[in-house]
This record gives C-alpha cells, sequence and structure tokens, in this order.
C-alpha cells in the first residue's frame, strides 16, 4: 500500500535514544546524573541538581552505550557495567569524577560479573561475584574501587546465591533441591553450612529474602506461604518469630522505599493493574501526599541521598514522555527536572486502558490495550481494526501499564494494540503464577488465544488481521501460535525465540545451571526420555512444516540465553519444506537489540511487514538502516518497501 506520511510519528522519537534517563542523585546530594547520548551513544553525564543543563559526561562508550550505571558512597565515582556485543559477560568500570581515570575493575574475558552489595557502610568497596575460576558459580570478592584490589570473601561450590548484609558479611546461600524446592542455609561458624528455610517450589518464585533492618537482626522477606499472593514479612533472627508487614489479595509485592540509613521500610507498593502505595512510616506521609499533586501519573522514587533530604522522583504516563523531578523533603517541594524524551511532548500519543479478560477457565487475566486515536475503548470501532497481539518475555514478568514505545509505534499505524498477562505471569500470586507449570504451549497459550477472541468478540479486532508478536518467551509463544494454532493468527514477528525446548535448556548460560530445578519443574525435565519427549511436543519446530502465513524473525548472534541456533533451525525447517520465510540477523547484538541502530533497523523491516500482512500505515525505511549491522540472509523479497532498497542485505 502506499504510505501516508502525514499522521506517522517517525521511527526514531520513538525508538531512539532518550534526551535523559535513569537519573541518580549522588549520596551528599551535591551532583546529578543521568544517561545521555554523547555522540550517537548512551553515556553518564553528571551536574549539578540546580542545573541539569550544565551537566558533563563523565564516560567515554562508544560502542553499546551504558544501561546499568549506580553512584559509589565516595561521591566521586561513578560505576557502570558493560559487557561485548550482547554476549552478557558484564564488567563492572570505576570512573573516578575528580581525575577522569577510569578502571576496569573485573578485566577478565568470558566472565560474568554479578554487583552482589553496595554499602555505605564501606564507600570504597563493593562485592562483586565473579564465576572465573567455575563458569557455574559466582565466588564473592570485595574490591576496592580505587586501587582494583580483589580480596575472597566467599568460595562457592553449588550455590545459586549469596545474600549479604551492610557489613558485607554473607548471612545465607540459597540452592535449589531435585524437588525444585529453594534450600536457604546459613553459616554454622565451623565453615561450613545449617539449614535455615525450606522454601516449597510452589512458592519459590514469590518468596525471598529482600533484606535486612538497621542492626542485622531482621530479614525482610517477600513471603507467599501459607496465602496465595507474595506479602511483606519481617522474621526475627533471634526467636524466629515472623510478622506480615504489608500485604494485597490480588498482587505480589512489588517495591518498597527502605530508609537509606536506618533501613526500616517507609513505603509498598503492589502492582495489579496500576501501582498502589501502601505507607507504613508516617513520617513519609507528607511526602507522597505532596508529590501525588506534583504531576499525573504513577509515581517512583528513582533516587535518594543517604541522609533522605532530596529524592528524584519520576511520573509514569501512558500518553507521554516520563517526568523527573527534583524533590527538596525540609521545603517539601519539587521542582522539575526533565523529560526523558523531548521530542514526545505535545505529540499526539494514544492512551492505554487495562483490561481484565477471563480465560477459558475463568481465570482473571490483567491486560492493557491501546487503540488508535481516536477509538475509544467503550465504544467499539466503527469495523474491527487489525490487532497485533504483542506478547511479553519471561515468561516469569509481566506487563504494565505506562508509556510504551511499541503500543505506541502500533497503533500510531492503525492497529489495535493488545497485551495480555496470560498464566505463569508474576505479580498476581502463586496461584496464577503456577498455573503456568509444565503449560508453554498448552494453557498458556490457549490465553493467548483467549485474548484473541475477546478482542473479536468486542468487535475490536478483525479476525483475518491479528498479528502475534513478542520477544523471548514472547517469540517462542510466537512461533507455537505459527505452528501450532496456524489459522488463527495473519503473520508472526518473533525476536530472539526459542524454536526447541530440548536444545535451549542444553544451552543455557553455565552460571544458570544451579538454577536448572527452576526450568525442570516449570517448564519440563531435558534431561530425561521422558522429558524430552514431552518438551519436544512442545517445541514449535516440531511443527514448522504447518507454518501457513507470513513469519518475521529477528535474532542476536551473540545471544546467550537463547542461541542464534534457535532461529537456524526453524528457518533451516521451513526452507526445506519450501516455506518463505524472513530472517534478520544482527552479529553485534544478544537477546534483544540495543544499539539504536539496529532497533530503528529492525523496527523498519517490522512496521514494513505488518504494513504487508495487515494493511496498516508504514513510514519509508528512509535512513534507518544507517549505522545498523542488519542482515538478512532469508526472504528480503516478501517485505513490503526492502526489494528495491539500496542496502546490501545479504550476511
Amino acid at each position: 500500500m502506499t504510505p501516508k506520511n502525514e499522521s506517522l510519528i517517525p521511527r526514531k522519537v520513538l525508538f531512539g535514544n532518550p534526551d535523559r534517563a535513569s537519573p541518580g542523585i549522588s549520596p551528599d546530594g551535591r551532583k546529578i546524573s543521568y544517561l545521555a547520548p554523547l555522540d550517537g551513544v548512551l553515556n553518564v553525564w553528571v551536574g549539578s541538581p540546580d542545573d541539569p543543563e550544565s551537566a558533563q559526561p563523565v564516560t567515554r562508550d562508544t560502542g553499546r552505550g551504558i544501561r546499568i550505571y549506580f553512584w559509589a558512597y565516595t561521591n566521586r565515582h561513578i560505576l557502570y557495567l558493560q559487557d561485548k556485543k550482547g554476549d552478557e559477560n558484564w564488567r563492572v568500570h570505576c570512573v573516578d569524577m575528580d581525575t577522569g581515570q577510569e578502571k576496569d575493575l573485573t578485566p577478565l574475558e568470558g566472565v560474568n560479573a554479578q554487583v552482589q552489595n553496595v554499602s555505605f557502610r564501606f564507600p570504597d568497596e563493593i562485592l562483586i561475584g565473579l564465576n572465573d575460576r567455575n563458569p557455574k558459580f559466582h565466588d564473592v570478592y570485595k574490591v576496592n574501587i580505587v586501587t582494583g584490589e580483589k580480596i575472597l570473601l566467599e568460595k562457592n561450590d553449588g550455590f545459586m546465591q549469596f545474600v549479604t548484609d551492610d557489613d558485607y558479611k554473607i548471612r545465607f546461600a540459597m540452592r535449589f533441591t531435585q524437588h525444585g524446592d529453594n534450600e536457604i542455609l546459613r553459616p554454622d561458624n565451623n565453615g561450613g553450612w545449617e539449614p535455615f528455610m525450606k522454601i516449597a517450589m510452589e512458592d519459590t518464585l514469590t518468596t525471598f529474602p529482600l533484606g535486612f533492618d538497621k542492626m542485622g537482626k531482621v530479614l525482610y522477606m517477600v513471603d507467599s506461604r501459607g496465602r496465595d499472593t507474595g506479602a511483606l514479612a519481617a522474621i526475627d533472627l533471634g526467636t524466629g518469630d515472623r510478622a506480615l508487614i504489608a500485604q494485597d489479595a490480588r498482587a505480589d509485592f512489588d517495591d518498597a522505599l527502605i530508609h537509606p540509613t536506618e533501613k526500616n521500610i517507609q513505603a509498598v507498593i503492589f502492582t495489579y493493574e496500576r501501582k498502589q502505595w501502601q505507607v507504613l512510616d508516617k513520617s513519609i506521609e507528607k511526602d507522597l501526599a505532596y508529590l501525588g499533586n506534583v504531576s499525573p501519573g504513577d509515581i517512583e522514587v528513582a533516587s535518594r541521598t543517604l541522609d533522605d533530604k532530596h529524592w528524584l522522583v519520576a511520573y509514569i504516563i501512558d500518553n507521554g514522555p516520563v517526568r523527573f523531578y527534583h524533590y527538596d523533603r525540609e521545603k517539601n517541594e519539587a521542582f522539575f527536572l526533565f523529560t526523558n524524551r523531548k521530542d514526545l511532548e505535545g505529540v499526539p500519543l494514544a492512551r492505554m486502558h487495562s483490561v481484565i479478560i477471563k480465560a477459558r477457565d475463568g481465570l482473571p487475566m490483567v491486560s492493557y490495550l491501546t487503540l488508535p486515536r481516536g477509538t475509544e475503548i467503550h465504544d467499539s470501532p466503527e469495523k474491527p481494526l487489525p490487532m497485533v497481539l504483542y506478547v511479553h518475555g519471561g515468561p516469569w514478568a509481566r506487563d504494565e501499564w505506562g508509556y510504551n514505545p511499541s503500543h505506541q509505534w502500533l497503533a500510531n499505524r492503525g492497529y489495535a494494540v493488545l497485551s495480555v498477562n496470560f498464566r505463569g505471569s508474576t505479580g498476581f500470586g502463586k496461584k496464577f503464577l503456577n498455573a503456568g507449570n509444565m503449560e508453554w504451549a498448552g494453557k498458556m497459550h490457549d490465553d493467548i488465544i483467549d485474548a484473541a477472541h475477546w478482542a473479536v468478540k468486542e468487535g475490536i479486532a478483525d479476525p483475518e488481521r491479528i498479528a502475534i508478536m513478542g520477544g523471548s518467551y514472547g517469540g517462542y509463544a510466537t512461533l507455537v501460535g505459527m505452528t501450532m494454532t496456524p489459522d488463527q493468527f495473519a503473520c508472526g514477528v518473533d525476536i530472539v525465540g526459542p524454536s526447541n525446548l530440548v536444545t535451549l535448556l542444553n544451552t543455557i548460560p553455565p552460571y544458570w545451571t544451579p538454577g536448572i530445578e527452576l526450568f525442570k519443574k516449570r517448564v519440563g525435565d531435558h534431561t530425561t526420555e521422558e522429558g524430552q519427549a514431552f518438551l519436544t511436543r512442545r517445541s514449535p519446530l516440531s511443527y514448522a512444516d504447518r507454518i501457513k502465513r507470513p513469519l518475521l524473525i529477528g535474532q542476536g548472534a551473540n545471544d546467550p540465553r537463547v542461541k542464534q541456533n534457535e532461529s537456524d533451525q526453524i528457518v533451516r525447517a521451513m526452507q526445506e519444506k519450501n516455506i518463505p520465510v524472513t530472517y534478520v540477523l544482527y552479529p553485534d547484538e544478544g537477546h534483544g537489540f540495543v544499539r539504536p541502530e539496529n532497533r530503528m533497523s529492525f523496527n523498519a523491516v517490522t512496521e514494513a511487514f505488518l504494513s504487508g500482512c495487515l494493511g496498516g500505515q508504514y513510514e519509508p525505511i528512509g535512513d534507518d538502516f544507517r549505522g545498523s549491522s542488519i542482515k538478512i540472509p532469508v526472504g528480503k523479497e516478501h517485505l513490503v518497501g526492502l526489494r528495491k532498497h539500496p542496502v546490501r542485505y545479504e550476511g
């Protein structure tokens, strides 16, 4: 179809680098930091809280951009994590803002570094986990961020993770049993470990340690034992007494405000459809009451000073950029800083609506629907719309309300967009979560089909023009939809999705193996003949010959979680059956597309693909391939607008 460009929001506005993101305030409150582009690459900038425009870059990354960073308690060091081309072998870097010197604290090839703990009691030191000795297990080191010196604190020969306190003492170790239970142990003071708590398999994703009180005598936990939802509880480590602190009947614990030094829990967030605050500490009641009137949106406290006098606060809305404020608690006044995407200010964006969809067995699914502007949710469209069913990854994750660039992009092109929290999603209690056990391509997929049928019944979606799209588990769900229910969807977009559950589980990163029982009990056992047969039946690759509708596949060559072979296998199977497929490959990406140039190019391809399948509008590719590593080794001829594009596509 001919593009209609006048009403289109450019992809670069929606998917390019943010102007500013992830703001933080230094522990002493004298400086503010944020991520912003430097020569097109996200770096850390630091300036005055009173004048964020004066900030200057303190890092000089020229590759993938920095996404994870934080302040050290020295107030003069910024620490950040970076990997190579998406391999997730993170390294921890430290930048001295006084000298400009940068130090790689974990200069080890092929090693996955994890930040274990950062305590205000040791400004010059942090705890880091390293799997350099054994790729399966992370030993715990205390690392001096100034000198780079590291001291081994705990050798790990079998634990999934450790729990440490602000004194950098290892208080607990955790491991899965062969039955899928989570066993928590504590040091026995003789160099060994003794049992502390066993969490049954049904509770393992909704029960876990959160931290300690100031004296280290009380353990805060998210706890679903003896109940459905994960509540916040406190356990007296001396007596063993457990006290319930906060709960919600419909939603699991989501987040908490914990005083930076006193370590008391001040407020808790539970999220069902939207974020809901429960205030526990009356000393911040007036703060949250005031902040609730500063700006529309759901409130998040993004950063706090050590004396708790200054907060950075984010306001999240569904139809505009995130607004950030500097809140002075002593003055009880918030000062506007910036939005994360200035180009979105004033852009006509669509609203996101939360809806509860009933699965065929009555299970309520919190879902989010975005319609093109001018189409109201309470009034059916004049005629049903083409729809994209956008499936979240994980699957132990969830969709939430707020600004979603993919929803805005697709709605702007004329599609209804629906994201459903199918069973197995987190946040809605263990009954809902455990209903997804062993149901990959089973009831979890039935939920997705039920959501599509709901949209058709409500007059929202044209049953002949529904696409399924998603990344990771969402990519797997896409492949399931295209193979096991081949008449349901008009097309599919699979992003880094597994096609073969047996090969997926046989090739997980080595440091995931301590948690393999999680997969065995919730997905299937790839180590037994019976389990392999089950997983094969639940693998889209087994039914590749059933695909009859257009399929677009995107993959990062360095993906450590879902290896490139997962996409290669199903592309090869389709080619052997002469079934058309388009395959997009990025040699410098991993589990998802991080570089904005690559995001832009894949979304340009996706937009053309969906337009050809569903008839929506599309923005011409223009220069959206510039700077991208995109390769299209298979199927470029199937894409609208690409056949004559002057770019070399072949790998």
